[in-house]
């Protein structure tokens, strides 16, 4: 008998063309082979969805990783300084440990009424800290896609639904979750928006954000918001330089 492993990337290829149809293009089908030999994420078991054309992790199938791969454990802590039990407004940092020589690899989680589901309003503790734990363990097993409880604009209990539904108003004006949660860390932490968007143009490589890829705006949200987490008025400071910079050149 085949080991299970062996036969999953038809499995889930299977199920992918059963569960979103039409939705599964060459390239979509081509990453979900990739990530199912890579990593060996299950369809069937929810580690992996699919939304807006493009595959998320889950934290179900993140910890599935963390257990094959022998993750030895994570310690979890909240930063206080971006803590706000009154406003519901939560952060943690997480660090996976993957074998006793290891150091460690941290992320941070936030959470607020403005960036969680409406249908998870009053779990923002939980949620901040269920995203802290998604991205140490991504940057642990250097998984490139986000996770689905990272995006405050879909809800993730319910996420192959977000898939199949008629369009929302949000959707048919072209706004992008990324591009929403870019909005979120601006807003939360206070951020010049204007000078953001020069920052993410130099971090993208591209003259104007618009022409900026998918990839490069969700790698550079990753990068500011790990930067705010860290030290923000640091980050404020990086930013004002590309006012300087900008006010040299005129």
């Amino acid at each position: 008998m085949k080991p299970f492993h062996s036969d999953l990337p038809r499995r889930n290829l299977r199920l992918a063309r059963l569960k979103y149809g039409a939705l599964i293009s060459p390239v979509v089908a081509l990453t979900l082979r990739a990530l199912t030999k890579q990593f060996g994420f299950s369809l069937e078991l929810g580690d992996v969805l699919l939304l807006d054309g493009s595959w998320y992790v889950t934290h179900s199938g993140l910890l599935r990783l963390a257990n094959r791969k022998g993750c030895l454990g994570i310690r979890v802590q909240p930063v206080p300084g971006f803590c706000s039990p009154e406003q519901a407004r939560w952060a943690f940092r997480a660090t996976a440990f993957k074998a006793t020589t290891c150091k460690g690899f941290s992320g941070y989680g936030d959470a607020d009424p403005n960036n969680v589901s409406q249908l998870v309003r009053g779990a923002e503790m939980r949620i901040a800290e269920t995203r802290a734990v998604n991205r140490a363990l991504r940057k642990a097993y250097g998984i490139g896609i986000c996770s689905v409880e990272e995006i405050g604009s879909v809800n993730p209990t319910n996420a192959p639904a977000a898939v199949v539904r008629k369009p929302t108003h949000r959707a048919e004006n072209g706004e992008h979750p990324v591009r929403d949660r870019l909005l979120v860390v601006v807003r939360q932490h206070r951020l010049d928006a204007a000078l953001v968007k020069i920052y993410a143009a130099d971090f993208c490589g591209v003259d104007e954000i618009r022409q900026a890829s998918r990839e490069q705006m969700q790698a550079f949200v990753d990068h500011l918001s790990e930067e705010a987490g860290k030290d923000v008025n640091a980050l404020r400071e990086k930013l004002a330089t590309f006012q300087r910079s900008e006010v040299g050149a005129a």
